[in-house]
């Protein structure tokens, strides 16, 4: 069933039913302020931290609520419904709904008795608080006497789990107040130094009654469906003492046949005096337009640097906007916050956040530079990456995993195998698409002490591998080698890391051949060729790669096992790092394909683990087809999208692309359950009884890995160190799609003929009228506006 379509042109989704199969989000805000929002208006908000800054409260694993309401009370009547089609719930037969998600954007239209309303919601740019904006419209023939309700509820304690659980101390520190068209509440007011406010106020009229206490508002065993004062038709000037606070406030008003008005609400963090320069800015509400478009102009500038138009809708929606629009919203909030990750997790993780920055590195590299130094900052000196970046990470002056006290602060006893590996992919990625190759001669402080150039902590990234084999001469997996369910200790050893390590050689050895350290090219040479023996010596099982090897010497990833005979890692992963010989490529690759693939994307490994368990498969404490134990992991779908492309199978690489892709469940709502407009972090797969039904959605690093293998592999654009190549592995029945790519600078139309229906190939380009053999644009060739002609054959 279809709940909704893309809106290509303006750029957002459309959610026509509003009784989708899960709450479908969408994210508003900064790093500064984070706010969650669904097409029902439920959800949460934030300043900076979901763990540690939460002000508005969400039930999460529940109906969706509370969230951001405004109610519609006809005074007259008595009926009342709300401009969300939740919580109220009034029948869809008499009640329209349409929910527009766009790009730091959400806005609610809705039609009930006559009665338009528009309900937007938005956290102006480079602000720290948001807006609730109705429109609300008299559609009948006689006049109508309504009042408006905003109703927020306001946790007791900045701290998540302090206001959810500690009831016996968060209920009695709080109280709230009403002045000047809006209530303030206060947290620990006696004691300055840990004393905070919010405020809840309205704009645009005003306020006639206002609720700061919740139970006042909703009333004795009522609901957020049929709050007391909502059903009574006023408020009852309450405030809250020693119970939960709120903020609800109510403005009446009269509209002639066709007439209009509008009022705002709006929330934050601030006190008496904050509060009222915020309200007072809003006196003339035209400035919520104002403030809409520049939202717009901010995120559609960056994902219009690169724009595709091919035969398949799916494709184009996802790269142009959704797939894109959720990269950086992994950038900002990495997994701190969704209505899955309830904002415990107080940082960012290491090997989470250096993967999320390569999904926008081709949209905005300059954000992207800003958050590479600050991971590489958090790499400890011994070469490894702290497991957890704090939000207030102060380079040279952390502890480590080896430290008592950075355990006890962040939960995390062991170093990963893979954290710092990160590093090389994206590194490159930046070097390529901003030309700043200079950047790795830039002096940046270890995460405990000392400092040393981007290139001396890539050579440390190395070296913490280096410092610790296994008997194959293959890394160790330590706590966990990114899949965090595979604990193969400080003697097994991971065919994952191999890889990585792999590509890590590689890497470095085209650093410092540009750098003129042919001493650095020879060292990392002879260590590459080390590995790359040892890979095929001990990893190659006749046509497939093995997953690695436990402390015991038992294989994981064995066509011999009874569990996990095969895995999906390692077999792409051997074709991204360029280990595996063509003939292994092409055998490996097969062989996923036809026992890994499903019409939902590609399982983690098969068959899953019933019986081999812990201490090394964690993964084993999951239902099978669950998450890492044989489900439809969604990240390494992005890997082996890539992989395909670079063995030149463009028809295979779009198959892996429709199968994982959201937009391709659009019509299938019920079955996938998230938003058909972004990722989630697995698809439960065949042995389930709910074969793709999809969990955990937005904050998931498969947006960054199919984001590059939709650019990089599909379409094949490919930034260097000397020029842009243009090398597109597509399917054999598109002949013809173009692309629009900004590049250091330039802008580039691109127009690509595939008359003859070749998978991957370039037989020439032509740019600004001059033909050029290959597939490589040199930057000198590049003009300021740029028409490009590439001829596949």
């Amino acid at each position: 069933m279809q709940y909704g379509h893309f809106d290509e042109k303006n750029k957002e989704y459309l959610i026509t039913k509003p009784n989708t199969p899960a709450p479908w989000a969408n994210y508003l805000g900064s790093p500064e302020y984070g706010a969650i929002i669904s097409g029902n208006a439920g959800g949460y908000s934030f300043v900076k931290s979901g763990a540690n800054g939460r002000h508005l409260r969400y039930h999460f694993n529940s109906k969706d609520e509370p969230g951001r309401y405004i109610y519609v009370r006809d005074l007259e009547n008595g009926d009342y419904w709300s401009g969300s089609w939740q919580p109220v719930g009034k029948d869809l037969e008499q009640y329209q709904s349409v929910c527009h998600h766009g790009t730091g954007y959400t806005n609610i239209v809705s039609d009930y008795d006559n009665i338009h309303t528009e309900s937007l919601y938005y956290v102006p740019l480079n602000k720290t608080y948001e807006v609730w904006r109705m429109k609300v419209r008299n559609d009948g023939t006689k006049p109508r006497k309504l009042a408006l309700f905003g109703f927020a509820e306001l946790t007791n304690n900045n701290n998540y789990e302090q206001d959810t659980v500690n009831l016996q101390y968060t209920l009695f520190i709080s109280r709230t107040y009403y002045k000047n068209n809006m209530i303030l509440q206060v947290i620990n007011e006696n004691i300055p130094e840990e004393q905070s406010w919010r405020f809840f106020g309205a704009a645009g009229a005003e306020v006639t009654g206002y609720d700061g206490d919740r139970d006042t508002f909703l009333g004795d065993y009522r609901s957020y469906g049929n709050p007391a004062s909502v059903a009574n038709g006023e408020c009852s000037n309450s405030l809250n003492y020693n119970t939960n606070a709120c903020g609800a406030l109510q403005i009446n008003v009269e509209l002639q046949p066709g007439e209009e008005k509008e009022v705002a609400f709006l929330l934050g963090q601030y006190d008496e005096q904050g509060a009222s320069e915020i309200l007072s800015h809003y006196k003339d509400l035209s400035v919520v337009e104002k403030e809409l478009e520049e939202l717009k102009a901010f995120w559609h500038s960056k994902l219009n640097r690169f724009q595709v138009q091919t035969p398949s809708d799916n494709l184009n929606n996802m790269i142009n906007t959704w797939n894109a629009y959720q990269c950086f919203i992994t950038f900002i909030w990495s997994r701190a916050a969704s209505f899955q990750y309830s904002g415990l997790r107080n940082g960012l993780g290491y090997r989470d956040t250096v993967q999320d920055i390569q999904g926008i590195i081709h949209l905005d590299h300059e954000m992207a530079l800003e958050r590479l130094r600050l991971m590489i900052s958090a790499q400890v000196s011994n070469g490894g990456g702290l497991p957890l970046v704090k939000f207030d990470h102060n380079p040279g002056h952390e502890g480590t995993p080896d430290d008592p006290e950075y355990v006890r602060e962040t939960g995390h006893p062991h170093y990963r195998a893979d954290d710092a590996l990160w590093l090389f992919p994206t590194v490159i990625k930046y070097l390529n698409e901003s030309g700043n190759w200079g950047f790795t001669d830039e002096v940046v402080p270890y995460s405990d002490k000392g400092e040393d150039t981007v290139y001396g902590h890539l050579r440390q990234a190395l070296q913490f591998s280096l410092d610790r084999m296994g008997a194959h001469g293959m890394p160790v997996g330590l706590h966990a080698d990114w899949n965090d369910c595979l604990r193969l200790g400080a003697k097994g050893e991971s065919l994952f890391v191999a890889f990585q390590l792999y590509m890590g050689f590689k890497v470095f050895m085209e650093i410092a051949q540009n750098k003129n350290k042919p001493e650095d090219v020879e060292w990392a040479q002879a260590l590459l060729e080390e590995l790359d023996g040892n890979i095929q010596k001990h990893a190659w099982e006749n046509d497939q790669f093995v997953r690695g090897f436990t402390e015991d010497n038992y294989t994981i990833g064995s066509w011999e096992n009874d569990e996990g005979k095969i895995w999906l890692n390692p077999q792409s992963w051997a074709v991204l790092s360029g280990a595996a010989r063509p003939e292994q490529a092409k055998l490996s690759m097969d062989k996923v394909y036809e026992n890994l693939r499903t019409d939902y994307g590609s399982m983690i490994f098969y068959p899953p683990f019933r019986k081999y368990g812990l201490p090394v498969a964690l993964m084993a404490l999951f239902n099978a087809s669950t998450k890492e134990n044989g489900g439809i992991f969604s990240q390494p779908q992005g890997w082996l999208i890539l992989a395909e492309t670079m063995i030149g199978n463009g028809d295979r690489a779009f198959e892996y692309f429709l199968n994982c892709s959201p937009a391709s469940m659009n019509d299938q709502a019920e079955v996938r359950k998230l938003e058909p407009y972004v990722h989630g972090q697995f698809v439960e797969s065949k042995d389930s009884p709910y074969q793709g039904r999809a969990h955990v959605h937005w904050l998931t690093g498969t947006a960054s890995t199919v984001m590059v293998s939709l650019v990089e592999g599909i379409m094949g654009v490919q930034p260097q160190k000397d020029g842009l190549r243009l090398n597109p592995c597509v399917p054999s029945d598109w002949t013809e799609f173009s692309m629009v790519r900004e590049f250091r600078g330039k802008k580039l139309n691109i127009r690509v003929e595939n008359k003859n229906g070749v998978q991957k190939g370039v037989s020439h380009i032509v740019i600004n009228g001059e033909e050029i053999q290959g597939d490589l644009i040199p930057v000198t060739q590049l003009a300021a506006e740029n028409d490009v002609l590439v001829v596949m054959g």
